[in-house]
């Protein structure tokens, strides 16, 4: 005798891809109908419509294929205004202290610029600088944050070097 599974049933795609495709001829005032229905509210008035159907069409697929999982809904919830979003996730990349020897490279106006790490200080074009900053001031002929313009740290991370 055959073991039959029972269970919730699989999704029907066909009927999935259907009831889509009813949400793509929908006008905006009937679109903004279902979302009152969908989610027991009226959608923000400034919503377009293709986002109206966006948000709709998702509502289906996860109704009937499945959510995301909790780490991706914790990741997408995180960022409360445009710029938390652009924040680095953990702070400002730290600087660890280069080893002597390191040679850090940077291409500046189409000519390879290369910096040797000393133990007291940082070599280029046969000088000795104190900082970071003070070759990339020399390189470009501006001030610069040292660490930023050889790419040790991220644009726009504020924190000192260590």
């Amino acid at each position: 005798m055959a073991r039959v599974k029972i269970g919730p049933a699989p999704p029907d795609r066909n009927t999935l891809d259907a009831e889509v495709a009813r949400l793509r001829d929908l006008d905006v005032a009937a679109l903004r109908g279902r979302w009152h229905t969908v989610f027991g509210r009226r959608p923000p008035p400034h919503v377009p419509r293709h986002l109206l159907y966006r948000v709709l069409a998702y509502r289906l697929q996860a109704e009937q294929l499945g959510d995301l999982d909790p780490e991706s809904r914790r990741l997408l919830d995180q960022p409360d205004t445009p710029a938390a979003a652009r924040r680095p996730a953990k702070g400002p990349k730290p600087i660890t202290s280069l080893r002597p020897g390191t040679v850090l490279g940077r291409e500046w106006n189409g000519q390879m610029q290369r910096v040797a790490v000393l133990a007291d200080g940082f070599a280029w074009n046969g000088k000795t600088f104190p900082s970071l900053s003070a070759v990339a001031s020399a390189i470009t002929g501006t001030r610069w944050n040292g660490p930023k313009f050889f790419g040790l740290r991220q644009r726009g991370a504020k924190g000192r070097a260590a």
